[in-house]
């Protein structure tokens, strides 16, 4: 069984993906002000992310449609049943790893987005997706969404918030991870000091660059 592939999330996927395809926030009046070298300088921004993010409230920022595969690959063959997400956005990677999910038997997502009409958005997509029963959106600043109330053990975690929270979001929840758990980090270019941290091989993980922006960590430590 694959629910990627049951017409109506592959249609619904197909078409959120394409809407993202169509904008790009360098043509948005509410980034206008905003230079190129100064939105690189936002998005590595431990103090500006809320503001920044804010602005983008309207533009999906999603994985690649590569990376959303990989997501649903990864949870099927770890037959994941938790997976917290950092960054829900519209909620395309929160459809590809509930789909797995749903496809392994059942489970928890687990996922924190910021911005309330984002949060409205995602429920709406995870609702015609079939998918809601399998997911828990919560909203407001990651770093306390995901500070308690948490499950023993995590199988997966996704990063794809503000980027420069990567090694604090790990931090929380890293005793948690599993040994063999995945965590996947888009956009990982912008937070060198997670590339570092994980990188190290001290730190207990195997890495692997994917799709030229995205980090695939393994906890073996």
């Amino acid at each position: 069984m694959n629910s990627l592939t049951q017409p109506h999330l592959a249609q619904l996927l197909d078409r959120l993906f394409s809407e993202a395809d169509a904008t790009s926030p360098a043509d948005s009046p509410a980034l206008a002000d905003v230079t190129s070298e100064a939105r690189q300088q936002l998005m590595r921004s431990k103090t500006e992310y809320l503001a920044y993010y804010g602005r983008m409230k309207d533009f999906a920022l999603p994985v690649s449609r590569d990376t959303g595969l990989l997501l649903y690959m990864l949870a099927r063959g770890g037959r994941a049943r938790s997976i917290v997400e950092f960054g829900t956005s519209f909620g395309i990677s929160t459809l590809h790893l509930a789909a797995a999910l749903r496809d392994n038997g059942g489970g928890q997502l687990i996922t924190t987005e910021f911005e309330p009409s984002k949060v409205l958005r995602a429920r709406a997509n995870l609702e015609a997706g079939g998918l809601s029963d399998l997911v828990e959106i919560r909203e407001g600043d990651a770093l306390l969404t995901l500070a308690s109330d948490l499950p023993e053990h995590i199988d997966i975690l996704l990063l794809d918030g503000a980027k420069a929270l990567y090694p604090e979001i790990l931090a929380l929840l890293e005793p948690r991870l599993r040994s063999g758990a995945f965590v996947l980090a888009d956009n990982a270019d912008y937070s060198p000091d997670y590339l570092a941290y994980v990188r190290e091989p001290a730190n207990g993980y195997l890495n692997l660059p994917f799709d030229g922006d995205v980090e695939l960590s393994q906890r073996v430590g």
